[in-house]
């Protein structure tokens, strides 16, 4: 007699059941352990369940130029439209933010920090990501307040902004608070504020605090320029969670994290051949390299490691 069981198989979950569960792996897993298993988990990595969110911010930030464009491009046509997360660095090429306006329409959280964008690129990316409600455009030295009004313009549905610079781009630049003006004139629904090390004035903050009355957050670590004991914050806007400027113990999963949690995994490279010929079309591979022996043998993987502690580069406050 057989006894029932409540457990089901591998091969019996629907694809987008298996998809949100790979979803939990990193992209690395994604795209070369997870196709190594059988050829029907293969044909699921290559579709969209798997990639509606792409997250390639730690391993942009040390990747090849070269190489980072092929990798991304594949991952958002795999995505088929779906893509709602996207956290990428570095982007280099005009060509791929456009790639991106035109493939994923879909996007609610955007992270692009230290990309090469300019005021004219952004008025053309985001006057189709109407969607947005959490963009990061961190440490982007080429855009400025006009940038920022046509997010605002553009984004109307926009609830987090990351505008954090390194300390390094302002250090000894004047305070200047056009972006905080064009913050608080076009991005009403702001819930959640960051930007360290910038430029802003306590006017600026000013204009924010009393034009964005549903913000919760807001970080001004660094922003040396900004005065907040002339605001009283307490008592004016008791609703917002500030870090003031001469704030040194921070813990760093803020409301970003809340929105978006980072999938962490190792930093990966592919050094094997031509990467779009090794990934075009898994649906056309042979049988016959399904079989037992490796397939991962001509991969060389090569690892990172990052700058432990950041802050020993930033300059003391004034």
């Amino acid at each position: 007699m057989e006894v029932a069981s409540d457990f089901r198989s591998w091969d019996e979950l629907i694809p987008d059941v298996l998809g949100v569960i790979f979803t939990h792996l990193s992209v690395h897993d994604r795209l070369i352990i997870v196709p190594s298993v059988c050829k029907s988990w293969a044909d699921l990595v290559a579709g969209p369940y798997c990639w509606q969110e792409i997250d390639i911010y730690e391993w942009s930030s040390c990747c090849e130029p070269d190489k980072l464009d092929p990798l991304l491009e594949m991952l958002i046509t795999r995505s088929s439209g779906s893509l709602w997360k996207l956290c990428v660095s570095c982007i280099q090429t005009e060509r791929m933010f456009t790639f991106i306006t035109e493939n994923a329409p879909s996007l609610q959280i955007l992270r692009l920090s230290r990309c090469n964008i300019n005021d004219s690129i952004v008025e053309h990316f985001t006057r189709r990501l109407s969607m947005l409600r959490f963009l990061d455009v961190s440490c982007c030295t080429n855009i400025g307040a006009r940038a920022l009004e046509t997010i605002g313009n553009n984004c109307k549905l926009l609830e987090g902004l990351c505008r954090n610079m390194h300390p390094l781009d302002t250090a000894g630049k004047n305070f200047d608070d056009d972006e905080a003006n064009a913050i608080a004139s076009t991005m009403p629904k702001l819930k959640h504020l960051e930007m360290t090390y910038h430029l802003i004035k306590t006017t600026g903050v000013l204009q924010i605090l009393s034009n964005c009355h549903e913000l919760e957050f807001l970080d001004l670590r660094g922003c040396w320029g900004v005065k907040l004991e002339t605001i009283s914050m307490e008592q004016n806007f008791p609703k917002v969670k500030v870090y003031e400027p001469f704030v040194t113990d921070f813990d760093e999963k803020d409301g970003w994290e809340e929105l978006s949690e980072s999938s962490e995994y190792l930093i990966w490279d592919f050094v094997a051949g031509d990467m779009n010929g090794f990934y075009d079309d898994e649906s056309d591979i042979d049988d016959e390299m399904w079989d037992d022996e490796g397939r991962l043998e001509d991969l060389e993987f090569r690892f990172y490691q990052g700058i432990e502690d950041a802050e020993m580069f930033w300059p003391p406050s004034p």
